[in-house]
């Protein structure tokens, strides 16, 4: 008896596996085989994310393809696919696989497709009766679907039935999920080994960066994160990622994308070995993740890229002027001028760093009295290659201001001038402090007299560094002769 039933098992599991065989290649209604694919037949994934919003897949699968022109139906791909980026290739034998045709098919199913598709096909209406409590099974043949289903039951129409709509079969040009499709003329007799890669939109990384300054604001502990943000359409299992930092040009007539700032504040006090090998690529540089990682559909994954302690960091307060304070005379002073602050850190590796830093955003913390970590403000910087200085501004200063007036402005000649100035630097805190003061000084310029000395930083900048000691007033006098 036991045998008996083994026996009926393993009939039974033999006709449900010769099913599922069968149901891999199918005949289509051009005559050509068709083999499906789908992720399960995935034995490898690669990934590349550029910071545009662009992606680029390398899908490698196992497919059993018949010989002869077969229609490959290639699934689970990313919905966000730019289709004429698609290329196949057989990585077993690259001759025995030659592409006739290929094709995006993104038809996809839904209630309002479906019902269009049976338009003038029949279809079962199911019903329960509410008084008999009997259900109800009716053929009818669907007429149209203009706002709405209107069916013939036997010799009557209507519409608006209350029951629902049993539909056959879903048609062959209606699929669940976007597909590529490729009509290929395959001689190998083995299972091909292939590799499709495609370029998406729809995923995005960025990086992002915690500054932890010290209590003398000379010293800080950086950490620097990867955010990726995955609305491709795709799931990307155990893949091998890559991210390529640069300014990658795309063509902006075929898509439109947006950056995205990412936030996270929250990992000011986290610290993780930095997981990613950065290494120079044409004229960018690429960052590959030394350990697979799995990137889910929707979902936004932070991975670290850069850890450094106790770096060196140089704190400045800046003082502007504007170029068009000089070539007019302006009798009103411009009082309480913010005083900006800024961080410079040297991307040295003398400095614990040296490693080329993606764009992104930097935010800056430090220690109250009290030892509790709070904001100091954030900045974007750009692409930084290595032995390049990071410059960040945190904000204003609230304890050292500046004003400034217009002491003296003349017309030397029709294309001379002369201009007078006072800047007053009042330093409100329990510390002396230097304050830098920029004065972009227009045309072929000498400085005539001058409180303070100075460094003719630029063409048209003077720079000058002026002492304040706590709760004092420092005052910056200084003639410049102009020709513009």
């Amino acid at each position: 008896m036991r045998a008996k039933c083994l026996t009926v098992v393993l009939a039974v599991i033999f006709f449900i596996g010769a099913g599922i065989s069968n149901a891999a290649t199918k005949i289509n209604s051009t005559g050509n085989s068709v083999s499906s694919s789908v992720s399960s037949d995935q034995t490898g994934v690669a990934l590349t994310v550029y910071n545009v919003d662009l992606g680029l897949v390398k899908d490698l699968r196992a497919i059993k393809i018949p010989q002869g022109i077969v229609d490959i139906r290639f699934m689970d791909v990313a919905s966000q696919i730019i289709p004429t980026s698609v290329h196949i290739k057989s990585l077993i034998n690259p001759d025995s696989l030659l592409v006739l045709e290929q094709n995006f098919e993104y038809d996809l199913l839904n209630p309002e497709k479906l019902l269009d598709k049976y338009v003038g096909k029949e279809v079962k209406l199911y019903n329960k009766n509410l008084y008999t409590e009997r259900e109800e099974l009716v053929n009818a043949t669907l007429l149209s679907n203009n706002g709405g289903p209107i069916f013939k039951i036997g010799d009557d129409i209507t519409f608006g039935h209350p029951g629902r709509i049993i539909f056959p079969g879903v048609p062959e040009n209606l699929i669940s999920k976007p597909t590529l499709v490729w009509m290929v003329d395959n001689s190998l007799s083995a299972a091909q080994k292939v590799e499709a890669s495609y370029l998406t939109n729809g995923i995005n990384w960025r990086s992002d960066y915690v500054v932890i300054l010290n209590d003398k604001d000379d010293r800080a502990d950086l950490s620097g994160w990867v955010t990726i943000d995955n609305k491709s359409g795709a799931t990307y299992k155990n893949a091998k990622l890559k991210l390529v930092a640069g300014d990658v040009n795309r063509a902006k007539n075929d898509y439109d994308y947006k950056d995205k700032m990412m936030r996270v504040a929250e990992m000011a006090v986290t610290k993780a070995a930095p997981q990613f090998k950065e290494d120079e690529f044409f004229e960018y540089h690429i960052y590959t993740l030394e350990r697979p990682s799995t990137i889910r559909e929707n979902q936004t994954k932070q991975i670290s890229l850069v850890s450094a302690d106790n770096i060196s960091v140089k704190k400045e307060l800046l003082y502007r002027g504007a170029a068009y304070y000089y070539y007019s005379r302006y009798t009103e002073s411009t009082v309480n001028q913010k005083v900006g602050v800024f961080v410079e850190i040297k991307n040295k590796k003398e400095n614990n760093l040296g490693m080329p830093l993606p764009k992104g955003t930097v935010r800056v913390y430090k220690n109250d009295k009290e030892g509790s970590l709070q904001f100091a403000g954030e900045d974007s910087i750009d692409h930084t290659p290595k032995d390049e200085n990071i410059r960040i501004k945190l904000g204003d200063a609230f304890d050292v201001v500046g004003s400034r007036k217009q002491t003296d402005w003349k017309k030397i000649a029709y294309d001379t001038y002369e201009a007078s100035f006072e800047i007053s630097l009042r330093n409100h805190k329990k510390e002396d402090v230097v304050v830098k003061v920029v004065e972009p000084i227009p045309g072929d310029w000498a400085m005539l007299s001058s409180s303070h000395e100075y460094k003719k930083a630029e063409a048209f900048t003077a720079e000058f560094n002026i002492p304040v000691a706590k709760d004092q007033e420092s005052k910056l006098t200084y003639r410049v002769r102009m020709r513009y």
